[in-house]
């Protein structure tokens, strides 16, 4: 199974995914090209920036990728 394949289906079955999970879950260090790579085949993404406190108490803001609706 590919990486953008793996996304997808991470995707369709758990509704979203961020570069932690990627990373922990399918070893895949990119997630922004792979999801440009899923965009360019026609797969319509949503991002949502996200803000979070970092285990250091800092805010830090990430993407959270989900299927579009079409």
């Amino acid at each position: 199974m590919t990486q953008c394949e793996m996304i997808l289906k991470h995707m369709e079955e758990c509704g979203t995914i961020t570069s932690w999970e990627a990373m922990q879950e399918y070893g895949i260090m990119r997630l922004a090209s792979r999801i440009t790579d899923l965009k360019n085949a026609g797969i319509p993404i949503k991002r949502e920036m996200v803000s979070r406190k970092n285990r250091y108490g800092d805010m830090v803001t990430f993407a959270r990728y989900s299927i579009a609706e079409r």
